[in-house]
């Protein structure tokens, strides 16, 4: 049964897969077979990526917020089976200090990259006769926290983006799910939370487990989401965050 979790033969593009729940997500496709695109910013984070991850594994240096680019971007990189949109960034301040442009510059990151990347790779999967795409929401999306004003407006549209992309392209064959991350041993956790100890507190306070996450946790998740094991899994919001959000 486990052949269900085989991705053997399945190339996968996942956006931040130089680092944090992206390099996770990777690692975990990589031990399942799958041959690798990583896209990010960092040229040497990327290298070092497919360095430990072997030779399934190349990269592409891109920043998808520049939405221009990405038509021609995902032309040059060709089709592929699986869309991992996990590139993401971190604004931390209270609401009455985020000014328009930090605010459209999240979403711009978090939202409009994410449905031009699916509009564009989707054609290929349309044309093949099916595909997954997985995006990546957050706790901020069902629970109230400070200082993420834009981060949680972003995290929040993406189930809208789920809902539409579900109701158009599944006729087509092509999946699309959504994992929402607990909190997670990566950089991004620890620039918000490593200079800011009640915060930190707070965080734990709300997780049953009292544990961060690992980023094979999404990983895993994600493998389900994005295999035969999965085939009949099609419009999902998956909490993975050790009852965070039932103890909120």
């Amino acid at each position: 049964m486990f052949e269900a979790f085989d991705l053997t033969g399945k190339r996968a593009l996942i956006t931040g897969g130089g680092s944090g729940i992206g390099f996770g997500i990777a690692r975990t496709f990589a031990a399942a077979g799958a041959d690798l695109v990583l896209v990010g910013r960092s040229e040497d984070k990327l290298r070092a990526a497919c360095a430990e991850l072997g030779p399934r594994c190349s990269y592409r240096v891109q920043d998808v917020s520049k939405l221009d680019e990405i038509p021609g971007f995902a032309a040059s990189v060709g089709p592929v089976d699986i869309l991992v949109n996990c590139a993401g960034a971190h604004l931390k301040k209270y609401a009455l200090e985020v000014s328009d442009a930090d605010y459209a510059r999240i979403l711009n990151i978090h939202v409009c990259s994410v449905f031009a990347l699916c509009r564009e790779f989707a054609k290929g999967m349309k044309e093949r006769g099916g595909g997954a795409i997985l995006l990546i929401s957050s706790m901020t999306a069902v629970m109230g926290m400070k200082q993420v004003v834009a981060y949680t407006t972003a995290k929040s549209a993406v189930l809208g983006l789920q809902r539409a992309l579900v109701a158009d392209l599944s006729v087509d064959g092509i999946r699309i799910n959504t994992i929402a991350p607990g909190w997670i041993e990566t950089p991004m956790l620890h620039q918000a939370i490593d200079a800011d100890a009640p915060r930190r507190a707070k965080i734990l306070d709300r997780i049953p487990t009292r544990k961060f996450g690992d980023p094979e946790d999404i990983g895993y998740a994600a493998l389900y989401l994005c295999s035969a094991a999965g085939k009949y899994v099609n419009g999902v919001f998956l909490p993975v965050d050790a009852g965070a959000a039932e103890a909120f």
